[in-house]
């Protein structure tokens, strides 16, 4: 029968008397221990009340004074300029601390890391982990409390839940600087495409683009507002779909520089040309910021500084030390290339278009 050890060290309780305190299987109380998904949030509730009443303790639980200078960085997939920023600056940063990193992969869909992760971090007994990933399920968050393992989310979509120590942007004021780039050059019909709805980061950049746009008295149009999903994809329908419209923008705020480009292929499709015919900002300034043709004007989101102040925290965490508040934002600033210009024919004129081959006319909005 497995024994856990009791916090004061001696011998604890096994999992069959958690089990029966809860009120439970052992098999279901072995799930909530290692973080299962598969278990049902009152369940859980009901075990992990158990396990704390107990003092049921899983080993290796993190020890400062035994775990290894290893730090995990989880990261969503290797297989993009992001991550590849993210790596950066937090390899550069662990070097300088004397730690060395492993990254691990989370193969899942929503962004979320897969179980296996949690088996890894345990054989290898690391000092700590970063996370550069959409957000952690309620059970994997559950995990890592129950550990003791310090961890830092770089960067996440989502609020984490009270208390979790994140590094991000200043995503408002990157959608501020960009819509005011756009309004500075006479722009006023500017269309915005975030990321997926109710995300923390995308929300802030759209409600930046809101406050530029009022601040300048510039009516936000409900139908120049759209939501992708972050993807070059979504972008790309999106943009279509604004061109569409009888009174097209002349400019664009893509809340992403992936998004940015799938506006540039939604144009290109129309043989529409950037910047005279749409003005198209992104935001990120990631490497294919530079690559694109014409170079997209964009905010800089600084990813290998975010990942290397957040492994910093990190080290601080793993010593004993509590960072005063819980989000630490890096600034943004606007990196302005070749992809904006002033509207044709001046503020408030645009095209009117067809698709492939049709003649643009000027039009002046009613």
């Amino acid at each position: 029968m497995v024994r856990s050890r009791s916090r004061s060290g001696t011998a604890g309780p096994t999992l069959a008397v958690v089990a029966r305190e809860a009120g439970v299987s052992v098999p279901t109380a072995s799930k909530v221990v290692n973080g299962r998904e598969d278990v049902a949030p009152g369940t859980r509730k009901r075990v992990t009340e158990a396990l704390d009443r107990l003092g049921y303790v899983r080993r290796p639980r993190f020890d400062p004074a035994r775990a290894p200078r290893l730090i995990d960085l989880v990261v969503h997939t290797l297989d993009s300029s992001r991550s590849g920023a993210v790596l950066h600056g937090a390899e550069q940063a662990a070097h300088d601390a004397g730690l060395d990193l492993v990254v691990t992969t989370g193969p899942s869909r929503d962004g979320r890391p897969g179980h296996g992760w949690q088996d890894r971090i345990t054989a290898r007994g690391s000092a700590g982990m970063l996370f550069s990933l959409a957000e952690l399920s309620p059970s994997q968050y559950a995990w890592l409390e129950q550990h003791r393992i310090p961890f830092v989310m770089v960067d996440p979509a989502h609020e984490p839940p009270p208390g979790v120590i994140s590094v991000g942007a200043a995503d408002w004021r990157g959608g501020l600087l960009a819509t005011e780039h756009l309004l500075a050059l006479g722009h006023e019909r500017i269309a915005v495409i975030g990321g997926r709805r109710y995300e923390a980061a995308g929300g802030a950049r759209v409600a930046g683009y809101r406050s530029a746009l009022a601040a300048a008295g510039v009516r936000c149009r409900p139908e120049y507002l759209r939501h992708a999903g972050s993807d070059e994809g979504g972008a790309h329908r999106r943009m279509s779909r604004l061109l569409d419209l009888p009174e097209p923008p002349t400019a664009v705020f893509a809340c992403s520089d992936t998004m940015a480009l799938g506006v540039y292929r939604a144009l290109a499709e129309r043989r529409l040309r950037v910047p005279d015919d749409l003005s198209v900002v992104g935001f990120g300034d990631l490497p294919e910021a530079r690559w694109a043709a014409p170079a997209l004007t964009t905010v800089r989101q600084p990813l290998s500084e975010m990942a290397a102040t957040a492994l910093r925290l990190l080290v601080r965490m793993m010593a004993g030390d509590r960072p005063e508040g819980t989000r630490t934002e890096l600034s943004t600033r606007l990196v302005e290339r070749a992809s904006t210009a002033p509207p044709r024919g001046g503020p408030g004129r645009s095209f009117l278009h067809g698709g492939p081959g049709h003649v643009l006319r000027g039009v002046t909005p009613g």
